[in-house]
C-alpha cells in the first residue's frame, strides 16, 4: 500500500544550529517526489526525519492520517536505498533480496515468489547466485532497490542513490528507477543535488535552500518559471543580467529593448534582474538587437555553445543548434535577440519572479515556511 505523506511545521535543530526552521509539505500518494538542493540545504535531514533516523524538534509527520513522530523506524514500513548501496557483502544477490522477508517471517513459498518477482523486475535474475563483489555498481544498486521494494513498503526513500555511479550508468539507472516506480506505484521521496537527474525522474520537485523550500512544482514549472533567482540558477544553466523596466518596456541594453506582455506584478519598476537561459538567446541574421562579440565556442555535437560578451562587458552563454557549414569564429561581432515569452524577470534582489505563470505550490497554500 502506498501512502500520502504530510509534514506540518517541521523543525530540526542541532543545538543552536537550525537546519530546518519551519517546513510544511504534502507528498501525494504514489508520486515521485524529489528534494533537490546544494549540500547542507537540509534535504537529507528531512529524509531521515521521515525515516525516523533523526529526531523531530517540532512539527508533525503523517503517513495518511497516522502520526509517525514517535513511531520506531522499523514500524514505519519504509524501504530505504542509500548512496553506498549498503548491501550485505557476505550474502548472494538472492539472499540480499530475501533478507527483509526473512525478518518479517514470511513463508518460504511467498519468499520465493516475491524474491523471483523482484529479481526479474530489476533485471538481475541472472545474477542471483553471485556475491556483491562480482557485481558492477549499477547491478549492486539494483540489488539494493529490489531488497527495499520486496517487503512492499508504504514509502520508498532514496538518498543520493546514483552519486557513486559514472555518468553513463547514472542515466541508465535513473531511467530504470523511474520505470520501476511507475510499475510499482509507490510513494517515493528522492534526494539529490543533481538537477538534471531530478528533472528526469520527478513528478514534482522541492528546491531547497537553508532548510526552506524555495519552489515546489513540476520540472516544467520550475525550469520555465522559477520562483526566484536561486531556483533559476540552480535548475539548468542561465545568464543573469540587470535591466530596466518601465511599464511594460524592458530595456536590456542601451541598444535593445522589448515589450513584455506577461508581467503580473506591475508595481515593480526600475532596475530588475533577468534570467535568460542560453537557448533563449537568438543570433539575429539582420544584425539587429544587442551587439556582442564571440570569445569562444564549444562544439558538442547537436548543439554549439558560444561564450560572448556585450559592449558593456556582461558575459553570456548561448546555445545554438550546430550548423553543417561553420562555427562562428572567435572575435566575430554578432547581434542577439531574446525570446521574450521565455525569459524571466525578478525583483532587483532576485527574491521574486514578477511574471505570470509562476506555479509555486510553496506560496499561499500551506506549503513551505
Amino acid at each position: 500500500m502506498s501512502v500520502n505523506i504530510r509534514i506540518k511545521n517541521a523543525q530540526k535543530r542541532y543545538g543552536d544550529n537550525i537546519i530546518i526552521p519551519n517546513l510544511t509539505v504534502d507528498i501525494k500518494e504514489g508520486e515521485f517526489f524529489t528534494l533537490l538542493g546544494p549540500s547542507g540545504c537540509g534535504k537529507t535531514t528531512l529524509l531521515r526525519m521521515i525515516a525516523g533516523f533523526n529526531s523531530i524538534e517540532e512539527g508533525d509527520f503523517y503517513f495518511n492520517d497516522k502520526r509517525i513522530n514517535d513511531l520506531d523506524p522499523s514500524k514505519r514500513n519504509i524501504g530505504m536505498v542509500f548512496q553506498n548501496y549498503a548491501i550485505f557483502p557476505h550474502l548472494t544477490v538472492e539472499q540480499n533480496v530475501e533478507f527483509g522477508l526473512k525478518n518479517r517471517k514470511v513463508s518460504k513459498e511467498e519468499m520465493k515468489v516475491e524474491t523471483d518477482k523482484f529479481l526479474k523486475l530489476m533485471q538481475i535474475d541472472g545474477y542471483r547466485e553471485r556475491m556483491p563483489e562480482r557485481l558492477s555498481g549499477g547491478q549492486q544498486q539494483r540489488v539494493a532497490l529490489a531488497r527495499a521494494l520486496v517487503i512492499k513498503p508504504d514509502v520508498l526513500l532514496m538518498d543520493e542513490p546514483l552519486s557513486n555511479l559514472d555518468a553513463k550508468l547514472r542515466v541508465e539507472m535513473r531511467t530504470a528507477i523511474k520505470e520501476i516506480q511507475n510499475t510499482v506505484g509507490i510513494t517515493t521521496v528522492y534526494v539529490t543535488h543533481d538537477q538534471e537527474e531530478a528533472m528526469a525522474v520527478s513528478d514534482r520537485i522541492a528546491v531547497m535552500k537553508d532548510g526552506v523550500i524555495q519552489h515546489l512544482g513540476t520540472p516544467k514549472d520550475i525550469y520555465q518559471r522559477p520562483a526566484n533567482v536561486f531556483v533559476a540558477t540552480f535548475i539548468g544553466r542561465t545568464n543573469i543580467l540587470k535591466a530596466n523596466l518601465k511599464d511594460s518596456i524592458l530595456k536590456i541594453t542601451d541598444d535593445y529593448q522589448v515589450e513584455m506582455k506577461n508581467i503580473k506584478d506591475k508595481s515593480t519598476q526600475g532596475v530588475v534582474t533577468l534570467s535568460i537561459r542560453p537557448e533563449e538567446l537568438v543570433i539575429d541574421d539582420k544584425n539587429e538587437g544587442m551587439e556582442a562579440y564571440v570569445d569562444d565556442s564549444i562544439f558538442l555535437g547537436l548543439n554549439t555553445h558560444y561564450l560572448v560578451h556585450l559592449k558593456n562587458g556582461d558575459k553570456l552563454e548561448i546555445i545554438q543548434e550546430s550548423k553543417i557549414d561553420n562555427i562562428i569564429p572567435k572575435g566575430s561581432k554578432i547581434y542577439l535577440k531574446v525570446k521574450e515569452d521565455k525569459i524571466n524577470i525578478f525583483t532587483e534582489d532576485g527574491a521574486k519572479n514578477i511574471l505570470e505563470g509562476v506555479n509555486n505550490h510553496n506560496v499561499g497554500d500551506g506549503y513551505g515556511k
